[in-house]
């Protein structure tokens, strides 16, 4: 089975594996809390073909701390798939979105898409349980399926 992962680096972000051969969904779950737990969860996809990571910066009127963070989660996945040897793939979150018909709208607040981003995910995975964590990851892998196959 050949397994692609999609990253969604944020503290609320999440980790989803697809089957590139067939697209089916192999494991799905929020980030995990510590860098054992994330390495853990490269080791059991230690085959993976690649990796979606979305390619993250700080945003305007985010905390420093929230900042320092967020960078922090991102360098932790690139390193956990490097020392996995797990090809990584950045991608902005307009790239994707773009590709997936769900960039944001002038009139719409975070959360509002957010919440469209969740159910685009619902959509495209039905039988999957989808949260708010979990939704971005889901997207970014159907993304990179989509690029790969």
């Amino acid at each position: 089975m050949k397994k692609i992962l999609g990253l969604d680096a944020g503290q609320a972000g999440g980790i989803a594996v697809m089957d590139l051969d067939n697209g089916q969904l192999v494991e799905v779950m929020p980030m995990p809390p510590t860098i054992q737990d994330i390495s853990d969860v490269f080791e059991r996809h230690s085959d993976a073909y690649c990796a979606y990571l979305e390619k993250v910066h700080s945003m305007p009127r985010q905390g420093v701390a929230s900042s320092f963070k967020f960078g922090q989660n991102y360098a932790y996945l690139q390193m956990g798939l490097a020392c996995h040897k797990i090809r990584c793939i950045d991608v902005t979150p307009q790239t994707w979105q773009k590709a997936l018909s769900a960039t944001s709208k002038k009139e719409e607040s975070k959360t509002q898409h957010k919440n469209r981003l969740k159910g685009l995910a619902q959509k495209i995975f039905p039988k999957e349980k989808v949260t708010l964590k979990t939704a971005d990851a889901l997207l970014i892998a159907y993304y990179g399926y989509l690029k790969e196959r």
